[in-house]
């Protein structure tokens, strides 16, 4: 359930980097992955880096993106975890340079939605019941039009949600 712009059944960690959304209108959902460090999961790096908490010297990969600032509305753990960064109606710093259907800059317009996974690395079943509970929730909320990926958005800059993610299991995206 959606309220506020909030998804109740989230854990809500807030993330300062968003700002307001030049339009109303929420019109398409982004689904990223991400891995911190890349390959590695269910640690809470993540969130930290989403946050701007994550210690750089913890691992040498996060030297570099240490002057990186982004976030997603929601992330999606392994273990089907949901964490909400950025309210709905607000802009999260998810897609950079991006188009869909001529119409640039995703960021205003879009619902960024990060599973924590690879590119090649199966995601977990219970990573997409959550999703689908999720789409189903935005859906009857805000006139979502598609679901893509990232890549679809910025073709050859980025590959996510790759290779294994498995569109047939979204339920009418």
């Amino acid at each position: 359930m959606i309220k506020n712009h909030l998804l109740s059944s989230a854990k809500q960690s807030p993330s300062a980097n968003q700002n307001n959304r030049p339009t109303d209108i929420i019109s398409l959902v982004v689904i990223h992955n991400i891995s911190l460090p890349p390959n590695e999961f269910d640690n809470d790096y993540i969130e930290q880096f989403f946050t701007n908490q994550l210690d750089f010297d913890a691992h040498p990969y996060f030297k570099n993106i240490k002057d990186m600032q982004v976030s997603a509305h929601l992330l999606i753990k392994r273990d089907g975890l949901v964490i909400q960064f950025v309210p709905f109606d607000k802009r999260a710093w998810h897609a950079g340079d991006s188009s869909f259907n001529g119409q640039d800059n995703c960021n205003d317009f879009s619902i960024g939605i990060e599973l924590e996974g690879t590119d090649n690395i199966a995601y977990e079943s219970v990573q997409y019941q959550s999703l689908n509970t999720i789409l189903k929730s935005l859906k009857s909320v805000y006139p979502i039009q598609a679901v893509v990926g990232h890549s679809d958005i910025a073709p050859g800059r980025k590959t996510d949600p790759g290779d294994a993610f498995k569109w047939d299991e979204i339920e009418d995206a």
